[in-house]
């Protein structure tokens, strides 16, 4: 019998038609290290899934390190592939592995090479590198008792993955003709195109490539000494193309025959829009099924939409793998839009638009005049200072771009080094849908020309201009001495101009994220057509409907339901602030959190405790704890379903202004690796419009203790040394309130010894540290005070001398180990909240009404060896005690 019953047979490839091309693996997979045992990763509401860790030689001394997750009933079921990203490891995709388990697929994760357990060198998802260990893993996946297969050797496999995982995936489906179905997110086409887009090097996105993979020796050999070469010259040449263009998908364009289902970031300078167009219109020229998806997100920072776009990527292979005809995969073009911010809650209005077809980046094009005369600006020596306009690894979770889709400008243009040509104001709203088009005369006084073109939406003041996404298109243009006559294809975006607004077309002479000319220049540029923009008017935007209820209701109801709807508005307006509260930099009472696809599931539930100022507070508790949610929540990332956190008596919402007092350190920082420390510092402060004064830039350099290293290129930091300055920029304006998450991660010990002094420094002038961590030790000489958690609730709060000799914990001493039968008598004993075994025998916890005494009679009838009874003294004790051995 099927997996699930209600899905049904079905073969999308025979349909198809398309011709099978299987990769021959070159060498049988060998397991070389296989886990012993499977690990149950479930709650009662879900069905438990079992994961097995195996390392499997895929030839010439390569090891790949990969995991394995099922779950349910032994009947076969299809099987799902997923990448992780470049520079991560397979452990970041476990959690939507786990998920499609539960749905029902057989799921295999693993680390490409160089990352995470994997060895080898990266080879940019080389053919006979990357993509071959991906064939071979198919081979294993064949080999499995509950993997459905088409024929002998043929697994139903689907494969989804983001950025260098979404390469992967499309490569994979060109060069193995088993691959059934595909999702690739975020990703490139042709990575000759991404990194040197019309003959112009992205260097800032190519160096964080090559310091995310480890540095250019973790590279193979051909690829690490293209990159020096390019850096150095400062321009990409043939050869350098065509070693990306033989790695990326384009040059298995004709044989990717699969329903494919593209997710591309409107927030994304890395990988445009133009990316996934590309391979939209290949893969439909070959008769597949293809649907495209712009998120808000993308490698620039912005919501990854991360649960929507999980279900879609889910019904996708419902459909398409596993042949269910009624798994509603959604419309063939959809694209998220931002509507600025919800009064109620403060939270980032996000709104799906969808066509039934894909409208490509050119339709329903509408002609706008330009005006503004010939015009003459410099290239300075050395292309310095540069334009600004995306900042990669600076955008974090909101990113840049998304503050220009909420009227935000943060891009910069230096007077001398450009030329601006204006439309008049609209006469009516404008949305881009699409990329724009203009032809412009161009003359140089050197040979070549290398311009950053890009379209401003002006307000109706003349002074704002935000740039859509922040994104330009660099064009070098060849023999510009004598003039030339350039059609420029502007960055695709998804922005809308009201009324009254212009459109300013900008030619810049240099750029921050790319390579410019080091030699001085003078260029000259005049216009040649309108602007030609693509309005799409096959996407609409549906609003929202009425509930069925209220067109049943009789006027007068309709009526009595409209006034109920607007008093229910007005309730979930952001509350007034605490006077009362107004020295206390956190509150948190009665806060709840449920996972966004079980009502009756919470990562956080009714949590509730206090932060004074001077505290350092350690938030601990085992994987799953709600640590990272609340966290969330307190940095108004996310909505609590319930309950309320105020800071300094103002209740929190994203976007919040009492956030400005709230500083942050979560999972790293990215920094501009060519720029010093101060730099990055003064640059990431620009971006944020503040009073450069507001900084105390100063101040926070002297807590984080860099010294002469803030001289220095990044690239020359240790991690410690990348860590303090992450940890400074969360300090930049000295906020009250300072939040780090795990902030000692990858930290040797005496670079943890640091850390620990820059917290104290820190709150020793009166301002308050939370900070999460899973060093025990750590914790418990940088903390003052603690809150413990576990399954999203509060198990106990307060100083840490009280939590760590609080005597309600008894650590018991026994001749011999106790076995784990033991334990469990113990912990059913009246009085006793819980006891888990030491090496040397039980910690106990007992409730307020229960003695030691009482407890050692207990013990002593069930005829434990006990040698000694007394209070611990150890955080690791108290932690295990509190949440009675969970981690």
């Amino acid at each position: 019998m099927d997996l699930r019953l209600r899905r049904v047979g079905g073969r999308l490839r025979t349909l198809l038609g398309g011709p099978r091309r299987t990769v021959a693996a070159g060498a049988a997979v060998v397991v070389l290290a296989a886990a012993g045992t499977w690990t149950a990763v479930a709650d009662d509401a879900a069905p438990a899934v079992h994961r097995a860790d195996r390392v499997m030689a895929m030839g010439d001394g390569i090891r790949i390190d990969t995991s394995y997750f099922t779950a349910g009933d032994s009947g076969r079921r299809p099987a799902v592939l997923l990448a992780h990203g470049f520079g991560g490891s397979k452990d970041d995709v476990r959690g939507q592995a786990e998920d499609l388990a539960r749905d029902g697929y057989a799921v295999l994760t693993w680390s490409a090479r160089s990352f995470g357990r994997s060895t080898g060198k990266i080879g940019l998802n080389a053919p006979d590198g990357e993509v071959a260990d991906v064939s071979r893993l198919i081979d294993w996946l064949a080999e499995r008792p509950e993997v459905r297969l088409d024929r002998a050797g043929d697994p139903r496999v689907g494969m989804a993955g983001a950025s260098y995982g979404g390469a992967v995936a499309l490569l994979a489906a060109g060069h193995d003709g088993r691959v059934d179905a595909i999702a690739p997110a975020i990703t490139y086409w042709n990575l000759a195109d991404a990194l040197f887009p019309n003959g112009v090097f992205k260097k800032l996105w190519a160096g964080i490539f090559v310091n995310s993979g480890g540095g250019c020796d973790r590279f193979e050999a051909r690829l690490c000494a293209m990159y020096e070469r390019v850096a150095e010259s400062g321009a990409p040449d043939p050869e350098a193309r065509a070693l990306l263009e033989e790695r990326s998908p384009v040059a298995v364009a004709d044989r990717i025959e699969v329903p494919t289902l593209l997710v591309q970031g409107q927030s994304d300078s890395l990988f445009s829009l133009g990316q996934a167009d590309a391979a939209a219109r290949a893969i439909k020229a070959n008769g597949a099924p293809v649907d495209v998806d712009w998120i808000a997100g993308g490698h620039d920072g912005g919501d990854p939409e991360s649960d929507r776009v999980q279900a879609r990527v889910t019904a996708w292979f419902d459909r398409h793998l596993d042949g269910d005809e009624s798994a509603a995969t959604g419309p063939a073009f959809r694209v998220t839009r931002t509507g600025g911010v919800d009064s109620t809650d403060g939270e980032a209005l996000l709104r799906g638009a969808s066509a039934d077809a894909y409208p490509g980046l050119g339709s329903g094009r509408r002609a706008i005049p330009l005006t503004g005369r010939e015009q003459t600006f410099d290239n300075p020596p050395g292309a310095g200072p540069p334009a600004v306009s995306a900042l990669p690894g600076i955008g974090g979770a909101g990113g840049l771009a998304q503050l220009s889709s909420l009227g935000v400008g943060v891009s910069l243009d230096f007077p001398g080094q450009h030329a601006r040509f204006d439309s008049a104001p609209l006469g009516d709203d404008l949305r881009i849908t699409g990329s724009p088009t203009v032809t412009v005369r161009v003359r140089s006084t050197s040979e070549d020309a290398v311009l950053f073109a890009k379209v401003y939406d002006v307000g109706a003041d003349g002074r704002q201009q935000v740039l859509p996404s922040q994104l330009v298109t660099p064009v070098r243009v060849e023999g510009a001495k004598s003039g030339k006559d350039v059609t420029i294809a502007l960055p695709a975006v998804d922005h809308e101009l009201d009324k009254g607004h212009r459109l300013r077309l900008v030619l810049a002479s240099t750029d921050l994220a790319y390579a410019s000319p080091a030699a001085p220049a003078s260029y000259t540029v005049s216009l040649r057509s309108d602007l030609s923009v693509p309005t799409a008017p096959g996407v609409t935007t549906a609003a929202a409907p009425l509930p069925a209820w209220v067109w049943w209701l009789p006027p007068t109801g309709a009526v009595a339901a409209l006034a109920l709807l607007l008093s229910a508005r007005r309730r979930t307006a952001t509350p007034p602030s605490d006077p009362a509260l107004a020295d206390v930099p956190l509150q948190i009472t009665g806060l709840s959190k449920r996972y966004a696809k079980a009502a009756d599931r919470y990562a956080v539930r009714d949590l509730s405790f206090r932060v004074e100022k001077g505290q350092v507070l350690g938030l601990l508790g085992p994987n799953g704890a709600g640590k990272t949610t609340t966290l969330r929540m307190l940095m108004g990332l996310i909505v609590p379903d319930g309950g309320e956190i105020r800071v300094f008596g103002h209740a929190i919402r994203p976007g919040a202004p009492v956030l400005s007092r709230v500083g942050a350190f979560v999972e790293g920082a990215g920094f501009l690796p060519h720029l010093s420390g101060r730099e990055n510092l003064e640059l990431y402060w620009r971006a944020t419009g503040r009073p450069a004064e507001d900084a105390h830039l100063d101040e926070a350099l002297e807590i984080a203790g860099l010294g002469d290293a803030l001289a220095r290129a990044v690239r020359t930091y240790s991690q410690g040394m990348r860590q303090r300055l992450a940890i400074a920029q969360a300090m930049l304006g000295l906020p009250d309130l300072l939040i780090l998450d795990e902030p000692t991660n990858g930290l040797d010990p005496p670079q943890i010894r640091e850390m620990r002094e820059v917290m104290i420094r820190y709150a020793a002038a009166g301002r308050t540290v939370i900070v999460s961590s899973h060093l025990l030790s750590e914790v418990e000489q940088s903390c003052t005070h603690l809150v413990v958690m576990d399954r999203g609730r509060l198990v106990q709060a307060g100083p840490v001398a009280e939590i760590v000799g609080s005597g309600d914990t008894l650590l018991v001493g026994t001749a011999v180990p106790l076995e784990e039968p033991v334990a469990e008598k113990v912990a059913a004993l009246p009085g006793v909240v819980s006891a888990v075994r030491t090496d040397d025998g039980l910690l106990v916890r007992m409730d307020a009404a229960s003695s030691p005494a009482h407890l050692v009679a207990e013990l002593v009838r069930l005829d434990v060896p006990v040698t000694s009874v007394g209070p611990h003294r150890r955080l690791e004790d108290a932690f295990l005690t509190l949440i009675g051995g969970s981690a």
